[in-house]
């Protein structure tokens, strides 16, 4: 990572012993993590003071353990929208997914805890949240994909369109997708327009739109 300016962090968890792993994987990883809280006021005080370049939110968080840590990613994203969020959680929860990247899903991410074992993939995750992209856990975006459609739009798809659909639901960009299967982009671009046509959708001008669109559609389906 060298040449490259230094990802700031902090942590958000009430689980004492998974925050400091956390924190030891993410520095060890070559982050930087400048703060840690176990409680959404200290989140927000920690944002406020910091700046960091991410915040990393567990879902449930205290007093209720129910939204909180939602909650208060929503209202980071309000009050410091520069500030990449990557919201996880230890059950796979479509709704919070897509609410929490229904207005502005640009440097939002969703992950699930079972990630944070595989550091490269959490580490993925805060890099590209961090560059502005949308990161959505596949699993989540397995079960949106695979809930039955009015209209038949997905049947129509084939299984290539089906898998760049889920790639892009994922946040990839045309030319990730296409390092990932291996295929030239302008291959992907046929596709995606197809897909769009296929389920009545327009394509966006960006990506970032482009994802909020796809996943808007499955969820209302």
């Amino acid at each position: 990572m060298s040449g490259q300016p230094s990802i700031s962090v902090v942590l958000a968890d009430d689980a004492v012993l998974l925050r400091e792993a956390l924190a030891g994987a993410l520095s060890a990883a070559g982050f930087t993590v400048v703060g840690q809280a176990a409680n959404v006021d200290g989140l927000l005080e920690l944002v406020d003071h910091l700046a960091p370049t991410v915040a990393i939110v567990d879902v449930r968080m205290p007093p209720t353990h129910t939204t909180e840590g939602l909650e208060a990613a929503q209202r980071i994203r309000r009050a410091h929208p520069a500030v990449a969020i990557l919201v996880l959680s230890q059950y796979v929860e479509t709704r919070y997914a897509v609410d929490l990247v229904r207005d502005n899903p640009a440097g939002i991410g969703y992950l699930l805890k079972d990630r944070i074992s595989r550091i490269d993939q959490l580490s993925d995750a805060v890099r590209r949240v961090a560059a502005g992209e949308t990161v959505i856990d596949p699993e989540i975006v397995g079960l949106l994909l695979g809930r039955p459609r009015r209209g038949g739009g997905l049947a129509e798809l084939t299984p290539r369109e089906h898998e760049i659909l889920r790639l892009m639901a994922e946040g990839r960009s045309n030319h990730g997708i296409a390092d990932r299967l291996v295929v030239e982009p302008k291959t992907i671009e046929g596709h995606i327009t197809r897909i769009f046509s296929k389920l009545q959708l327009e394509p966006a001008a960006d990506d970032q739109r482009r994802v909020l669109a796809v996943l808007s559609y499955l969820k209302d389906r």
